[in-house]
């Protein structure tokens, strides 16, 4: 789907979506709440989902959005047997929010990252505010290439039992600490307003 400079032109002003973005699986949930403005396109939400998750975009991913498929043309997803849009020509007023409440976003098929992302609400803009914006978020994002949701469970029982006996080789794998439960807002923001100057 693409969205031209004169539908961008004349779609104004832009709104402010509200997104709940949770792994899927998790428990107890990660997840993160981020005001983004509609004129993004879903290549820059790819962004932003990557920053305040806590990913270091380094596999694959995938939009999932009513059933259509939008990624980037380079990865060669069509090669699967479904047509997969470009993600950089597809902006966020694209789609009719009021009633796509939910879509999926993807992320290392390995590993198998799967995120439900939610419109919680619909806003205009603020002045003076900074968009993007994390407004919330618990627990970290798991570390990559752990295998899943399954080996992050794994992961989680070596580090936190000293007689484990994968404890000090994980430990050793993940860089000496991990904590599970630690999140920063502040430092999310500053990571995507260094990203998105403009």
């Amino acid at each position: 789907m693409e969205v031209t400079m004169a539908k961008l032109q004349h779609r104004t002003p832009p709104r402010i979506l509200q997104l709940k973005i949770t792994l899927m699986d998790s428990e107890p949930a990660i997840w993160r709440r981020v005001l983004v403005a509609d004129q993004i396109t879903l290549y820059q939400l790819h962004q932003v989902i990557q920053i305040i998750m806590g990913w270091t975009n380094s596999h694959l991913h995938l939009f999932d959005i009513d059933d259509k498929l939008y990624s980037l043309p380079e990865f060669g997803l069509d090669d699967w047997g479904e047509p997969v849009a470009n993600e950089r020509r597809t902006r966020l007023f694209a789609f009719d929010w009021k009633s796509q409440k939910r879509f999926r976003y993807d992320y290392d098929f390995g590993d198998n990252w799967r995120h439900e992302v939610v419109v919680e609400k619909l806003s205009q803009i603020e002045e003076g505010v900074r968009y993007p914006k994390c407004i919330g978020g618990e627990r970290a994002c798991p570390p990559e290439d752990v295998g899943g949701i399954s080996g992050y469970g794994d992961f989680l029982q070596a580090i936190g039992d000293p007689m484990d006996e994968e404890h000090e080789s994980t430990l050793m794998w993940v860089g000496g600490a991990f904590n599970p439960e630690f999140f920063s807002r502040d430092d999310a923001n500053a990571k995507l307003w260094k990203t998105f100057r403009k």
